[in-house]
């Protein structure tokens, strides 16, 4: 999914990441006591993009359909087809809760890969750790727990504050406290599988803190912003911006039927391998 996900940071090693996901068993960072283990049906579209900097084409783009109590993330490089869909995935992604897991395809090279739940959990507390233990206060912030004092929050915009870091949401009422709920779930296990997959990003601790207290707000994001400005002494974290933009619609059109269709038959021939295989062969 399009998050604001800033790269270029010192990765920790792979071993320490390279663990697992969890779709709704959150660590000890993202728990919540209150919300039952699979949330209420839900059907709706997300549209995403994500742009660096000032450009005015994205970097990537994604779809995200929500139906069933399951999540289907289309990450595509591309524009989106004149229908508003995402015309070539690049990677798919299937996100259930029922079962514990997500699945994760690329259907470039046919191969798929299953991420447990209960996994997620150590490899919360393990970033966490490894952030603590940065040189960069930015790392040390982000590896959290506590960020109240960094909020500053309006009636339908949330800002988190930290050294050299601005995180700016913009976010519209969703049409139940439910839709809100799941795309949190979603959302905060979306940025976890990215840090898993994809390390070298800023801790995701921030952002998650920031997920529960739109979703709090019943609200879905409709546009998040990230500024790092960077030492000069630290040159691995690089500085500059990240915005990404969300647009929500209640219904699916015709099109995802017939794209969920074709996900599935993708999954059921694609080839199973371990995680790390399955990370290795990514750009």
């Amino acid at each position: 999914m399009g998050f604001c996900y800033f790269s270029g940071m010192r990765r920790p090693p792979f071993a320490v990441v390279v663990l697992a996901v969890s779709l709704c068993r959150l660590g000890p960072a993202t728990a919540r006591s209150d919300e039952p283990a699979v949330l209420p049906a839900v059907e709706c579209r997300v549209e995403s993009e994500v742009f660096a900097g000032d450009a005015k084409e994205p970097v990537s783009r994604s779809l995200t359909l929500f139906r069933d109590r399951l999540a289907w993330d289309f990450l595509a490089p591309a524009a989106f087809a004149d229908d508003g869909s995402v015309a070539e995935a690049e990677e798919i992604a299937l996100y259930d809760p029922a079962r514990s897991r997500v699945v994760l395809v690329d259907p470039k090279r046919n191969v798929k890969t299953t991420v447990e739940s209960r996994s997620l959990d150590r490899l919360s507390v393990s970033l966490a750790a490894w952030a603590k233990e940065a040189d960069d206060d930015v790392v040390r912030w982000a590896g959290g727990p506590d960020f109240v004092d960094g909020f500053d929050e309006h009636e339908a915009s949330i800002e988190l504050h930290g050294p050299r870091v601005r995180y700016a949401v913009a976010f519209d009422m969703a049409p139940s406290p439910e839709t809100a709920a799941a795309y949190r779930r979603f959302a905060d296990t979306a940025i976890l599988l990215k840090a898993l997959v994809h390390p070298g990003g800023l801790p995701p601790f921030p952002r998650i803190a920031i997920n529960d207290r739109v979703a709090a707000a019943g609200g879905i994001p409709r546009e998040v912003v990230l500024d790092i400005d960077a030492k000069p002494i630290q040159p691995k974290l690089r500085q500059g911006s990240l915005r990404s933009r969300h647009r929500f619609h209640p219904r699916w059109i015709e099109s995802d039927h017939e794209r969920i269709e074709a996900a599935s038959a993708r999954m059921s021939v694609a080839r199973e391998v371990p995680l790390a295989e399955y990370a290795r062969g990514l750009k």
